[in-house]
């Protein structure tokens, strides 16, 4: 054998002689660390597959490239995306930016409430304009994808995306009555994307397809979490080309190339020995189990509701942005929003009370929603899954006000202050949108609900 030969053989066995030096547990251990770090971006992907599946827009769903508006708050039977919200019509979009820049264009929202966070394949908020940020008036924005470079025109500001892979995740803010949804409609007609290279011509964005293939009925994160390791990886290193990690993610990504999984290079499990590879068919369910355990640990523990302040920008926190990802896909940043939940059991009758001075301090509202242990909206003869200060609350003579929260109706003017429950275990979610400085700093801390004997 020559010399040229027998370097060539020694570089073809180099890997496999690396795999053999790397024991099961190893292999195990990393292939759970690479199933959470990829966990929100094969989410995104799977979300944006059944949210683009269809010809043309309607209120869930809208092809590549334009907003699908929602022109009425979700009900029960909604299940696309966890932890959905009552308060405000979603405006949402997702655009691929591999081949050009995207301009979007946002309406005068004539002193509105409302946000309009872009947030990348790895679910990271990397811009948020609206009313906290950019106020309330026109705007327009050209999205950049990454390493584009090119002339940006006038009026126009530049946001430079880190992926290719944007979803735009508006919410306008709504009081559900119908006269309220036509003048939100108004303003949801008026939220365009324009391809860069059609920007200030003649524009009508083409019908979308629909792929058969896609399964639309089950929820996405069970979808997910179904994926056999090699799909998920195999899935994983696709979207890792497109959507290329952070720099700070290079240990990461040094330590799952151990395993054969690489950016834009095929996930090959045949190649593993056959020991590690049944070994990782465990995976999927021992990553999800880790995952879903961190809702204990992930945040702050005040008087009973969990919420962190560490949500939209996750730097290398990759089990909390997994974890957001799986029951809170698409969260904003703190400054934008805050979400404190606890637990509780419809088989009990709970208060949750707010003394005068002590209601929550935001800028924009607040709310108090419902969800089963899955954190989907609870089905309810009112169709009622928040509570908020637009509806007609009853406030206490001192000022202060008594939230109701059961699985039977209170009847008389209780009703009012009364959020339906299962009769099982359920979640309550204290939204907090435009957070004064008091909920950032923990200065204000939401009273416990308490068991009503």
């Amino acid at each position: 054998m020559n010399t040229t030969k027998i370097i060539l053989t020694l570089l073809i066995s180099l890997p496999l002689l690396a795999q053999e030096k790397l024991s099961e547990t190893d292999a195990a251990a990393i292939a759970n660390d690479a199933y959470i770090y990829g966990y929100p971006l094969v989410t995104m992907e799977m979300t944006r597959r059944v949210m683009t599946n269809t010809e043309t827009g309607e209120e869930a769903k809208a092809p590549m490239g334009q907003f699908a508006n929602a022109h009425r708050f979700p009900d029960a039977s909604f299940k696309t995306v966890t932890a959905p919200n009552a308060d405000t019509l979603y405006s949402v979009a997702w655009i691929n930016l591999s081949k050009e820049p995207y301009v979007l264009h946002l309406p005068d929202e004539k002193g509105r409430y409302y946000l309009m966070p872009l947030l990348s394949g790895w679910t990271n908020v990397f811009e948020s304009p609206g009313s906290r940020t950019t106020g309330t008036g026109a705007q327009d924005y050209a999205i950049t994808g990454p390493g584009w470079s090119g002339t940006i025109p006038a009026g126009v500001k530049e946001i430079k995306s880190p992926t290719h892979l944007v979803w735009i995740l508006g919410r306008t803010y709504s009081t559900g009555t119908p006269d309220d949804y036509k003048a939100v409609y108004a303003l949801q007609d008026q939220y365009k994307l324009t391809p860069l290279s059609a920007y200030g011509k003649p524009y009508t964005p083409p019908k979308g397809s629909v792929d058969p293939a896609i399964d639309m009925k089950t929820p996405v994160r069970d979808q997910v979490n179904k994926m056999d390791i090699a799909t998920y990886f195999t899935t994983l290193a696709t979207l890792m080309q497109e959507n290329p990690p952070a720099a700070e993610d290079a240990p990461m990504l040094a330590k799952m190339a151990k395993i054969g999984l690489e950016p834009g290079k095929a996930f090959d499990m045949s190649a593993l020995d056959p020991k590690i590879a049944k070994r990782l068919q465990f995976t999927p369910r021992l990553a999800v189990m880790k995952i879903m355990s961190q809702q204990s640990t992930a945040g702050q523990d005040v008087n009973g509701w969990s919420y962190s302040l560490k949500t939209g920008n996750y730097g290398t926190d990759y089990l909390n942005r997994a974890l957001i990802a799986a029951i809170g896909l698409g969260a904003n940043l703190p400054a934008d929003a805050v979400y404190p939940f606890t637990k509780g059991d419809g088989a009990n009758k709970y208060v949750l009370h707010f003394d005068h001075d002590q209601l929550p301090p935001v800028k924009g509202f607040w709310s108090l929603t419902m969800y089963d242990d899955q954190y989907f909206f609870v089905a309810n003869g009112l169709s009622r899954f928040s509570i908020s200060p637009r509806d007609p609350l009853i406030f206490n003579a001192d000022g202060s006000l008594d939230l109701l929260i059961q699985a039977e109706n209170p009847g008389g003017n209780k009703q009012v202050n009364w959020l339906p429950a299962p009769k099982g275990p359920f979640i309550l979610m204290l939204r907090l949108y435009w957070p004064d400085e008091p909920v950032l700093n923990g200065t204000w801390k939401p009273p416990a609900i308490k068991r009503m004997r």
